[in-house]
């Protein structure tokens, strides 16, 4: 029996970055400062699904939105893998956002 290949999905992979970037409050500017990328405009690809960041892009993005490499890339696995399935970061969303609201009213 062969098993399946899993594939990236470049634009949910874009969007999920996206995501991630304003959930950490930093801007598409703020990204190309951080990476030392000459433009916003591969940012801006990457948001909408023409193209992916390179390897070391991702892992500089992890590190600067602290979290796995793995967390950044959406692709066609199996659901156990699925990171946003899992009840401990539906819990970490629910304590970000009281957090985000609490930050507000402070």
């Amino acid at each position: 029996m062969k098993k399946k290949v899993p594939q990236i999905d470049i634009y949910k992979t874009g969007q999920n970055i996206k995501h991630i970037a304003q959930m950490n409050g930093m801007t598409v500017k703020d990204i190309q400062e951080y990476l030392g990328l000459a433009s916003v405009q591969s940012v801006y690809h990457w948001f909408a699904g023409r193209s992916l960041p390179t390897v070391d892009n991702l892992y500089a993005l992890s590190e600067l939105f602290g979290v796995p490499m793995d967390v950044l890339v959406w692709g066609d696995r199996e659901k156990e893998f699925c990171f946003y399935c899992t009840p401990a970061y539906q819990r970490f969303i629910m304590y970000y956002k009281k957090y985000q609201k609490l930050k507000a009213a402070g």
